[in-house]
């Protein structure tokens, strides 16, 4: 039925409950555009924990007094340490849901997430804030260090630092996924994320190279538009990153680490064991979306009206 034809007498045939599954690109804008405002909702709640960090620069300009200076902004980066690493948790815990097709309060399963997986996402949060402080702190010296001696030996300290920080960032697309959906050790899942960043190489690359292309996007917008783009962080960048990330990464996880947890147990993974279940379970009514007829717009004719 089209909107703007008038005609609002006659139905199509409906859509079959099994109709084909969407599947890659598709699939992905089918759940980002019905979940949009969701993401935004998250972004939102992320956006929070970053404040103290965004606190840190106003601290630094008004605060005169050198210790005061120190220890306030030691208290607000220790907060922010030890706090996204949770709100990552929180975060992955919704978009998982919202991968699985699954309804979930974000709020609720926010700090749900958040609260369930603190003590470890603490820790992976403080790992990786060391992480990206050590990657930085090696482009900022090796260079330098190769100009003053005249030699490019520092070249390799410096790719051995971002090498390592590339592989932290691919073991972070599956740890916090894995700390939401299982209950593993922190141990298991340092050891496990590690070895998914090489065995989904062609998938991490892939991820990667989405990271890269919406992180072009968002600087081209703050050297053009900086007043819009400090408008837009708390809205959205940060969950759409977080969403690309999950999306190609769940299935990594699924198909290496909880499909064969249950096939070793004998059984079938939830997860996946939903569709299937739908098919087979016995109804008294079969589901007629996709076979029905149309219904025929009645024609308009004289005759006696019944009241």
């Amino acid at each position: 039925m089209s909107i703007l034809s008038n005609d609002y007498e006659s139905a199509g045939p409906g859509i079959s409950k099994y109709a084909p599954k969407k599947k890659g690109i598709a699939l992905f804008f089918d759940i980002f555009f019905r979940k949009i405002w969701k993401l935004t909702g998250l972004n939102m709640m992320l956006f929070v924990f970053f404040i103290p960090l965004l606190l840190m620069l106003p601290a630094l300009y008004y605060i005169k007094q050198p210790y005061v200076c120190m220890g306030v902004l030691a208290v607000l980066f220790l907060l922010f340490a030890v706090n996204i690493g949770p709100a990552l948790a929180g975060m992955t815990k919704v978009i998982r849901m919202f991968l699985l097709e699954r309804h979930s309060f974000i709020g609720r399963d926010f700090f749900k997430g958040y609260k369930q997986n603190f003590k470890k996402a603490s820790i992976i949060g403080i790992l990786d804030i060391l992480a990206a402080a050590s990657a930085f702190a090696g482009y900022n010296v090796y260079p330098d260090m190769a100009q003053q001696y005249n030699t490019k030996i520092f070249y390799i300290p410096l790719v051995l630092t971002f090498s390592v920080a590339i592989v932290v960032m691919m073991m972070n697309f599956y740890i916090f996924l894995m700390m939401t959906a299982t209950d593993l050790s922190l141990k298991n899942l340092l050891k496990n994320s590690f070895a998914l960043a090489f065995v989904s190489l062609k998938q991490n690359v892939l991820t990667l190279l989405s990271i890269i292309a919406f992180a072009a996007i968002m600087f081209i917008i703050f050297v053009k538009f900086m007043p819009l783009f400090i408008l837009l962080m708390p809205f959205f960048p940060a969950a759409i990153v977080w969403f690309i990330v999950c999306f190609n990464s769940y299935p990594v996880i699924q198909k290496f680490v909880i499909n064969p947890y249950y096939e070793s147990m004998g059984m079938t993974n939830p997860e996946l064991a939903d569709e299937a279940d739908e098919i087979e379970e016995e109804t008294l009514f079969e589901d007629m979306g996709g076979k029905e007829k149309p219904i025929e717009k009645r024609k308009k004719g004289k005759g006696k009206h019944i009241s």
